[in-house]
């Protein structure tokens, strides 16, 4: 495949073209993360238990999930590439191969694991509360996990078809389901007295487990709009969406083939942080897990719109890859990087500027102690300037991360996070935590400063050297001589995809 210099000819800006992809990706990973923010903020007016509980049960319930959406993650990439080689009917095959092994994953794996979450948090060494409501907590969320699986591989089909708004749309009306159902289902008729909101007639409050249920509700319609879309006649008539539907092995061979280092990347780096937060910040008290909960509620708000750039950088150096345009699709990992940086950047002098007031938000419950409060924001303070400390370079690793996706470099990224995540997250978070326990759980939150940044400083180097330009998913009959992948012919659908306006909505 051979790699010209030129720009291709579409019309518009190159920063247009990466932010028309962006902002909409960015929306949907924003308004998805912010209604979980808020969630948390619902959860903390029962009490501050409940938080450690739900961060607890909800990150362990995301292991065996981690590994399957890892593995997901994968479908924008061909569909994207295809999309570039000019063969986009071969797209749809994808996103059903991806709902098969989500049905499987779910019966397979999730729902036996959901089944020994309690011994699980038991052998922790939790209070009992605290492992009641982890544990129920996270056998909700993995009895309802299939939803989310099925969700995530249509959205990536439309990441990578160039057509995000789809997403963008169903993600912002299932969060304000999520965020409406959670309200009735945690407080039912009390309401939170806190905020002057009064409660709903005759429903029974279920706290933590309500908010379990709204996320799952939530889910469900945000399913239902990409899916209406796809199965519609306008894109069966297009791409042959409902004709794909059959079992076949070479798609799901294909998604298996470069997805299972995600995959592994995925549930892996879900897994240290799990052992990372309830075992060695755990160790600290329930304080200290309720003030990192808090702390990474926030982190949550500036790397998941971080995700949003990756995604659209790992679609367009996908298109740019199966075009024949290596060259281009730097150019524009480039411009999603310079987003992504300027955008953490900002969130770390705000978490460093304001963390106390931040953190103050989580201990609002009038049945919490002045004194216990005030412990949970100190500690909290401290937490969110090791957060601030690692945002900018958190940003490059997210985006070459995404980069390297687009081009179907999976694998190398998935073993340094492997060999990054246990050696500095698991093994130096415990060491800090042994030899230094003055430090307490600031200790722990220093080292995973360190993997962050070295991660970042490392997919920076690996892009950046290109050794992924070798890599070819596509048969050579599907590779096309180097051309302008935003104007080929009989893709007029797919060109208004590329500048951000979907067709289907």
């Amino acid at each position: 495949m051979a790699a010209p210099t030129q720009e291709p000819v579409s019309g518009v800006t190159p920063l247009w073209e990466v932010w028309s992809l962006a902002w909409p990706t960015v929306l949907t990973m924003t308004s998805y993360t912010f209604m979980q923010f808020v969630d948390k903020l619902m959860v903390a007016q029962v009490s501050p238990l409940h938080v450690a509980a739900q961060g607890n049960g909800g990150i362990w319930a995301f292991i065996p999930i981690g590994f399957a959406l890892g593995a997901i993650t994968v479908v924008s990439t061909y569909v994207s590439q295809n999309l570039g080689a000019g063969t986009p009917r071969k797209g749809p095959q994808y996103a059903w191969a991806a709902m098969w092994m989500s049905v499987c994953a779910w019966i397979f794996i999730l729902l036996p694991f959901a089944l020994c979450l309690p011994a699980l948090f038991s052998v922790m060494g939790h209070g009992k509360e605290l492992v009641r409501l982890e544990a129920g907590y996270g056998q909700v969320l993995l009895v309802g996990a299939v939803i989310l699986l099925v969700n995530r591989g249509l959205h990536h089909f439309f990441f990578g078809m160039h057509r995000p708004r789809i997403v963008t749309v169903s993600a912002i009306v299932g969060n304000i389901v999520n965020g409406l159902a959670n309200y009735v289902l945690i407080f039912g008729e009390e309401g939170i007295a806190g905020w002057g909101l009064p409660g709903v007639p005759g429903v029974r409050p279920m706290g933590l487990y309500g908010a379990a249920l709204g996320t799952i509700i939530g889910t469900a319609v945000e399913f239902v709009i990409p899916a209406v879309v796809f199965l519609g006649p306008k894109m069966n008539s297009e791409l042959g969406s409902r004709g794909a539907w059959r079992f076949r092995i070479s798609p799901i061979r294909d998604l298996i083939r470069i997805g299972w280092p995600a995959a592994v990347q995925w549930g892996n780096e879900i897994a240290c942080w799990s052992i990372f937060m309830s075992v060695l910040v755990g160790r600290f008290g329930e304080n200290h897990m309720t003030a990192g909960w808090a702390a990474l509620g926030y982190m949550h708000l500036s790397f998941m719109p971080a995700i949003g750039f990756s995604v659209a950088v790992s679609t367009l150096v996908g298109k740019y890859v199966g075009a024949g345009q290596p060259d281009t699709a730097v150019a524009r990992a480039r411009l999603g990087l310079a987003l992504a940086v300027g955008y953490m950047t900002c969130c770390a002098l705000i978490f460093f500027l304001f963390r106390h007031g931040l953190i103050g938000f989580f201990v609002a419950s009038r049945n919490l102690e002045p004194a216990v409060a005030a412990e949970i924001i100190e500690i909290g303070g401290k937490l969110m300037i090791c957060a601030a400390l690692f945002q900018t370079l958190d940003a490059v690793g997210i985006t070459y991360t995404g980069a390297l996706r687009g081009a179907g470099d999976t694998v190398w990224p998935g073993m340094v996070t492997i060999l990054y995540s246990w050696v500095f997250l698991v093994a130096g978070g415990w060491s800090v935590a042994v030899l230094w326990p003055q430090q307490e759980s600031v200790g722990p939150w220093i080292s995973a400063a360190v993997y962050i940044i070295l991660y970042g400083l490392t997919m920076s180097w690996r892009f950046e050297g290109g050794r992924w330009r070798s890599i070819r998913l596509l048969d050579d009959s599907e590779a096309p001589a180097p051309r302008s992948a935003a104007g080929e012919p009989g893709q007029g659908a797919a060109d208004e995809g590329a500048r951000g306006v979907s067709p289907a909505c």
